[in-house]
């Protein structure tokens, strides 16, 4: 599989990001991964989505590992310091699930996972919770869905589609500017640019829209309902912290609340946040899963 690798410096002096970085193979491909705290703690593994990268984490790793907790936050394939395969035919649904598996419990073996998952954070990361609920703690979902194409995406998801296909130049650190509720400062923006030299990197950013299932003959239709039955027998503590300002996801908080692991819990609604919450409230995010970490630790 041909790709690319975003040179190291692209990643160097940038704010609120001085992480050192850690890589795996997966499949031929080095993954990248930030690992802070203790290594012999109990994970916090957070999941970014599209088109951002463990970046969008940053104001959270550092309290989790501050808080006794090993923070990791991975790259996806094809973002981030992660390596990016040119071919946009590479990249599919089931492979980016086994590329995280590969890292999570193959390289790294990880047990008693908390799962923070937002976006394909969550598309990718339910069904490793669905396929591998033995490895998981608990999960906290946060602006996120596991689609099975049944239902229609909505005009919000059909307008990022279509933009996101047609747009001359895919503009990685405007996108998400536009879905924030506050003004990202320019060198937050670069930031977000930087894993990307120019278009010929962004074959994953460009393809990952077009792989959210949203018809019923989609391939990743039958693996999503196949976990939603295991989700549906989910006993183990699951929260829902949406943000309120996010048109994508926003109905898609009832259907993760009327999991069993859900019931009970205090599910909460993030202020002030848009699509991507971890830049608007990162440090609130933080906070309500430590807290859910600690109230549910046995």
């Amino acid at each position: 599989m041909e790709f690319l690798r975003t040179p190291d410096e692209r990643f160097e002096n940038l704010p609120g990001y001085a992480f050192a970085p850690h890589y795996a193979e997966v499949g031929g491909l080095r993954m990248h991964y930030v690992d802070e705290g203790p290594r012999d703690a109990a994970p916090v593994v957070m999941l970014h989505g599209e088109p951002s990268w463990s970046y969008l984490y940053r104001k959270m790793i550092a309290p989790i590992g501050a808080a006794g907790q090993r923070a990791i936050a991975p790259d996806l394939v094809g973002f981030g310091r992660s390596d990016k395969p040119v071919r946009r035919e590479d990249y599919t649904y089931q492979r980016h699930v086994d590329w995280m598996r590969t890292l999570l419990f193959d390289r790294l073996d990880l047990r008693d996972v908390t799962l923070v998952c937002q976006d394909w954070g969550g598309l990718i990361g339910l069904r490793l919770v669905a396929e591998h609920p033995d490895r998981f703690a608990r999960v906290v979902a946060a602006n996120t869905l596991l689609p099975t194409g049944d239902e229609s995406p909505g005009p919000a998801f059909e307008a990022w589609l279509k933009f996101s296909q047609e747009v001359p130049e895919f503009p990685t650190g405007r996108i998400i500017d536009g879905a924030t509720t506050t003004a990202l400062p320019d060198d937050v923006r670069a930031a977000y640019d930087a894993p990307y030299p120019d278009e010929s990197y962004k074959a994953g950013a460009r393809q990952f829209p077009t792989l959210v299932p949203i018809t019923p003959e989609d391939p990743a239709a039958p693996a999503n309902r196949e976990a939603w039955k295991a989700l549906r027998a989910f006993e183990k503590p699951f929260l829902t912290a949406f943000s309120d300002g996010d048109p994508i996801t926003s109905a898609h908080v009832g259907v993760f609340q009327a999991i069993p692991g859900a019931q009970g819990q205090p599910h909460t609604t993030i202020e002030n946040g848009g699509h991507f919450l971890q830049e608007d409230q990162g440090e609130a995010l933080a906070r309500v899963v430590l807290d859910f970490v600690e109230r549910t630790t046995s």
